[in-house]
């Protein structure tokens, strides 16, 4: 079952919100869709967006301005939740690093997370089909992913590991090798157990070092981001791309922080950079 929450008019296309039931995490889950004016014409392409720690669909849909450069390409803008809601685990709203606003885009093999944690594969199957339920005029042969921070993650991932299903991938302010810092190490020792080795399939640098590829990603990442040199590392993931036949683009933005100024000021060049290679 799908329900619509909430459509308003936007650059001439419709800025919906809608609800459905998942299997993947036992619970409702919401997800917002930007239906440019060009989807009255024809099937239009997806551009997924992934959002970070703490967030919910709400942020991106709001923050970023993206719905302006959507209509100019002709693309429709998919943001879904970051995790399940309205469960209550014990200590699952305790920090804002885990659990609640905190899938990490993984599939959880540890109790009570494994049960309801399963936004790796919400995202690559039980969305998508949502979506096209909501809007049947989407063209799901065509869909690309980005994200920030955590959604960088997840978008890294994802693209890697369904590299049939995702045209094209970007990322802004992307956790590159979550393995190796305290946001990842937390997340993984808890959704996915103490065996680093099970962690690797959720970690863009180790499935490129394991031979997973795409044949281009673009990264922005700013220079004031306070999380740059603990938690990101995007110098991780030049080295993982370093001779494996990805080309990667990362451009470091001096005097841009975390926050969603600076991912509204490159939102239209990550939708202009979907909208090539989706149409092409």
């Amino acid at each position: 079952m799908i329900e619509k929450k909430s459509e308003a008019l936007c650059f001439g296309g419709r800025q919906q919100v809608w609800t459905h039931k998942s299997e993947a995490t036992a619970t409702d889950m919401t997800f917002g869709l930007y239906l440019p004016p060009q989807a009255e014409e024809g099937p239009v392409p997806v551009l997924v967006f992934l959002s970070g720690l703490t967030c919910t669909h709400e942020n991106v849909i709001t923050k970023a301005g993206a719905q302006h450069y959507c209509a100019e390409h002709g693309i429709a803008l998919l943001a879904p939740d970051t995790s399940p809601r309205g469960l209550d685990l014990p200590g699952e709203h305790d920090d804002y690093d885990f659990g609640s606003g905190a899938g990490f885009y993984l599939n959880a093999t540890q109790e009570p997370w494994d049960a309801h944690y399963h936004m790796a594969r919400y995202v690559r199957g039980e969305l998508l089909d949502a979506a096209e339920m909501a809007a049947p005029g989407l063209d799901m042969d065509r869909v690309s992913i980005t994200g920030h921070s955590m959604g960088g993650h997840g978008a890294l991932t994802l693209a890697l590991r369904h590299p049939d299903r995702f045209k094209s991938v970007s990322a802004f302010a992307p956790i590159c090798a979550p393995s190796e810092v305290p946001w990842g190490e937390k997340a993984f020792s808890r959704y996915l157990g103490e065996d680093r080795k099970t962690w690797r399939r959720y970690d863009a640098c180790a499935l490129i070092e394991d031979g997973a590829r795409v044949p281009e990603i673009l990264v922005d990442q700013g220079l004031a981001d306070n999380f740059l040199d603990e938690q990101l590392r995007p110098e991780r993931l030049e080295e993982a791309c370093r001779d494996t036949g990805i080309t990667l683009t990362v451009r470091r933005q001096a005097g841009y922080d975390h926050s969603y100024y600076f991912i509204s000021t490159f939102i239209g060049d990550h939708i202009r950079w979907a909208a090539e290679r989706l149409k092409a």
